[in-house]
């Protein structure tokens, strides 16, 4: 019995897309992430596309099939979804797939041939759809600019990051956390590249065939979530490597007459879309890359190779290297895009032993060299704390809630007339509607006399919940939140924000504080800038401090210590006041902490041997 036709599908235009409903779209890829492993059980795939209307959408497609996942390629590639829901994110429409959720993709080249990528059976792609695709080939030709990630060997250079096209010769597991993979596309790099060492693992590929093509040949170490993809791969097969990562590595650091190498990095995660694609044979640049390597002349490469400051590949292949000579590859890999931090003074202090240290009597000042193997709170944003620089008190950041509920005991006190209008400030007074006829007093500050623009106007608010004052920290430079005394407006309670000046609250230390009345604004002398510090001194507010607290655990292959971090700022060169608030200051936080302590990494005693990640110079505190 044949099954129904599939009915033509409708695609709704990038523009005309709603929050809440379920749609089609075809659009031009301008970002993409490769499948990869999510937290769950599902593969994860991020596209962005885009179309002649000029919105762009973020799709964000699961599925516990990595082949039913979009076949994309690089970006330009042309998608088309099916059974896509629009979502709100962040004040933006985004796409997330549904149960039955399907795709079609197609080479953006132009005049390239149209090829359906797909393995679902819901397609009837019609002859409308042929020239739809076709426009926005059209279209992406002037408006997209092609992927210019996407080099050959030849043209790479040290200290930046590619799209390789490339053939896969080899591959081995060389320790626990790094993978190695051996490929080519026929053209050679212009500085003569690393080698690693493959003695005693077990290497899969045709060694012979490796040295024959010499220098043509470079390796590239992946990390992380690429090991399990990299030992799947298959010899001979054809891949594309996303944001792979060149830097140059002196082959003896202790030799000023060392010669330079190329290395090739795949780093951990899946930021700018880094991972592995294999490409099917039929796929265009495949084509043109066999076409490139049958056309490699062999000859003529050896011939030239006395010139090209040869590598010895052979050595490196088949030759016993001592033990000091070898160096785990984890331990190798420095070319993390993001320098973690960097530590001044304590020059003068040796190197001590972790060993030498829990023998010792606390405080002292020690130099350690140490891997960092875990650390506390794993949850980054819980780190930030509020700390007293007089009277050392450490406390949590007080919660949105506990906050909104001592300014909502404040309301009980209506705003007293007495104390509206003054020298001081301009006041405007409202009743709300529906909320016990709550009155709301704003006071606006003035500045010589004059109310000035609202980018540099204080704002003093009486009566107001957090939503309302949030609103206006976004209209106006600070808001103080207030309440009416017997002779003067004075601040709500120190459990609560002294100034919130943007996204920032900035309290004071209720035991320190000695609180003087909000007139006292009147003597600062610049009523522009409105700074936290100087607010807090004419209000008699010891004002508290936004710190990390976080606690390192240290092995240096002789022992394990436990230590406070200190100098936080410094060593994060992060703002802890702006980090609660940052999206993007949290994922630098995070990406700091992954590149000096590697999610889902053990460290064994064979990681102490050679180089290690930092020298830290640490004023530690007994724990």
């Amino acid at each position: 019995m044949s099954s129904a036709p599939v009915a033509p599908s409708t695609y709704t235009p990038l523009n005309l897309l709603k929050e809440g409903t379920v749609v089609n779209v075809c659009g031009v890829v301008k970002f993409f992430k490769p499948p990869y492993l999510s937290k769950g059980t599902d593969y994860c795939s991020v596209v962005t596309i885009v179309d002649q209307t000029n919105v762009k959408l973020t799709c964000m497609l699961f599925s516990r099939d990595y082949d039913t996942l979009p076949s994309v390629y690089k970006v330009g590639d042309i998608v088309c979804f099916q059974g896509l829901k629009i979502q709100a994110y962040k004040n933006e429409l985004q796409a997330i797939s549904k149960f039955g959720f399907a795709s079609l993709t197609f080479d953006g080249t132009l005049g390239a041939p149209i090829i359906l990528r797909t393995l679902s059976k819901r397609f009837n792609f019609t002859a409308q759809d042929y020239s739809m695709v076709e426009a926005l080939r059209t279209w992406a030709s002037t408006h997209i600019s092609a992927s210019s990630n996407l080099v050959q060997l030849s043209d790479a250079q040290p200290m930046q990051y590619y799209d390789l096209t490339c053939q896969l010769l080899g591959k081995a597991q060389v320790d626990g956390v790094s993978f190695l993979l051996k490929v080519w596309d026929g053209t050679r790099t212009k500085i003569p590249s690393w080698r690693v060492c493959i003695q005693d693992v077990a290497f899969e590929g045709d060694l012979s065939h490796i040295l024959q093509l010499q220098n043509l040949v470079v390796d590239i170490v992946v990390y992380d979530n690429h090991v399990q993809v990299a030992k799947s791969l298959k010899i001979g097969s054809f891949l594309r490597i996303y944001s792979l990562h060149t830097k140059l590595q002196p082959i003896n650091s202790e030799s000023t007459t060392s010669l330079v190498r190329l290395e090739f990095h795949l780093h951990g995660g899946t930021s700018y879309g880094r991972g592995i694609r294999v490409l099917p044979e039929s796929n265009y640049d495949v084509d043109q890359l066999k076409k490139a390597l049958e056309s490699v002349d062999l000859e003529a490469i050896q011939t030239s190779d006395d010139t090209y400051q040869s590598d010895n590949v052979e050595n490196c292949l088949t030759s016993s290297s001592s033990e000091s000579d070898l160096v785990s590859l984890y331990e190798v890999e420095r070319c993390q895009p993001l320098c973690a931090t960097t530590l001044t003074g304590y020059h003068h202090l040796e190197k001590t032993s972790l060993c030498d240290i829990l023998k010792q009597r606390a405080p002292r000042q020690y130099r350690i060299r140490a891997k960092l193997r875990s650390y506390k709170p794993r949850r980054l944003p819980q780190s930030v704390k509020l700390f007293c620089p007089k009277c050392h008190l450490l406390q949590e950041i007080p919660s949105e809630e506990n906050v909104d509920k001592i300014l909502q005991d404040a309301t009980a006190t209506a705003p007293d007339c007495k104390l509206q209008d003054t020298p001081l400030y301009d006041s405007e007074v409202w009743t709300t509607e529906g909320q016990g006829g709550r009155q709301v007093a704003v006071h606006f500050v003035k500045n010589d006399g004059v109310l000035p623009h609202s980018s540099e106007c204080l704002v003093l608010i009486e009566g107001g919940r957090l939503c309302e004052i949030s609103r206006l920290s976004s209209m106006f430079h600070s808001v103080i939140p207030v309440r009416s005394g017997p002779e003067d407006l004075e601040l709500v309670d120190l459990a609560a924000p002294f100034l919130i000046r943007g996204k920032v609250c900035h309290y004071g230390c209720k035991q320190c504080s000695n609180l003087k009345t909000i007139q006292n604004l009147s003597i600062i002398p610049n009523k522009r800038l409105w700074i936290p510090s100087s607010v807090a001194e004419v209000l008699g507010i010891v004002p508290l401090q936004y710190v990390f607290v976080m606690t390192f655990m240290f092995d240096d292959g002789t022992g394990v210590l436990d230590v406070y971090l200190k100098d936080s700022e410094k060593f994060f060169q992060i703002p802890a006041s702006e980090v609660l608030t940052d999206d993007d200051l949290q994922r630098n936080l995070e990406q700091i902490m992954n590149v000096i302590c590697p999610p889902g990494i053990k460290i064994g005693r064979q990681h102490f041997k050679g180089a290690s990640f930092s020298s830290l110079k640490i004023h530690l505190v007994c724990i």
